[in-house]
């Protein structure tokens, strides 16, 4: 029992010494800074809650968490029900199933600053040669507006995201019992029937999974906003993990940025938290 008890700490040990010194000990730090006027350099007097008072009167910060929120509702959305079909698609009895589960997973092995760069010349050249050749004014300029600019991330990160969600329901799409499926089949339900009543309810876990990954996935996107729209039109496209990173190094207001990502950090963790305590609940429910 000593042996074992050993063991568990000296492989724990290095695991935890991480942890501390690269997340807890950041994490104190930064929240002690947030109350400060440190600018990187040398200055560090004591504020209080000053910038965070100052932060909700900031028009700029406001805007990118507005936009932030609704972009993360729709790439949500969208990465779920994508990751949803792509798995009922490699799951069924077709002869290219593995490799479709490979061709589908690749984009997440991309980085999001490639990504984006690959996405730009997609937005921006091919869709402008096929406006010009179809006609179709409305594929002219994208990435030009807030409204496309917005799309266009959304189409991104979907586009990355979703064969990795895909994996997380193809595992529990695999668990649902066979005979249950056979048996609705032979009572008479039809393949829609079979899925809402049937496999629906029993891969309920992974969307709780899912939906807690998109969730914090879509809110600290950062890479992918960098190199598709890099906020533009006007800062209208930029998004809350880039007026962050801006404020500190761009402003150098490292106390002040420093404020806004405690906030972040803390409505992120709340929304997240609630996610998977109600999700869990209809888990039980259901």
């Amino acid at each position: 029992m000593r042996n074992r008890d050993w063991a568990y700490w000296l492989f724990l040990t290095p695991v935890l010494a991480a942890l501390i010194l690269v997340v807890i000990i950041p994490l104190l730090f930064g929240f002690y800074y947030s109350f400060t006027n440190w600018n990187g350099l040398g200055r560090l007097d004591f504020v209080g809650m000053q910038n965070f008072i100052d932060l909700f009167e900031d028009k700029r910060f406001m805007s990118s968490f507005w936009f932030t929120i609704k972009f993360s509702v729709a790439a949500i959305v969208m990465i779920n029900v994508i990751g949803l079909g792509l798995a009922l698609i490699v799951t069924s009895k077709i002869k290219t199933s593995s490799w479709l589960r490979t061709v589908f997973f690749m984009p997440n092995l991309i980085g999001g600053l490639i990504l984006g760069f690959i996405w730009q010349f997609i937005f921006i050249k091919v869709f402008g040669a096929i406006g010009d050749v179809t006609g179709i004014e409305g594929l002219n300029g994208w990435l030009s507006t807030t409204g496309t600019g917005f799309w266009g991330l959304v189409i991104l990160t979907s586009w990355q995201m979703a064969g990795y969600i895909m994996i997380i329901y193809i595992a529990y799409l695999q668990a649902v019992p066979e005979d249950l499926l056979e048996a609705a089949e032979i009572d008479g339900a039809n393949g829609f029937q079979r899925f809402r009543h049937i496999t629906f309810p029993l891969v309920a876990p992974a969307f709780t999974v899912s939906l807690f990954l998109t969730l914090s996935h879509s809110f600290k996107i950062y890479d992918q906003n960098l190199s598709l729209t890099n906020g533009a039109p006007y800062n209208s496209t930029e998004m809350v993990a880039m007026n962050i990173v801006r404020t500190a190094f761009t402003d150098n207001e490292m106390a002040y940025a420093q404020a806004k990502a405690v906030i972040f950090f803390v409505i992120v963790a709340i929304v997240s938290l609630l996610q998977v305590y109600f999700n869990k609940k209809r888990e039980v429910e259901l």
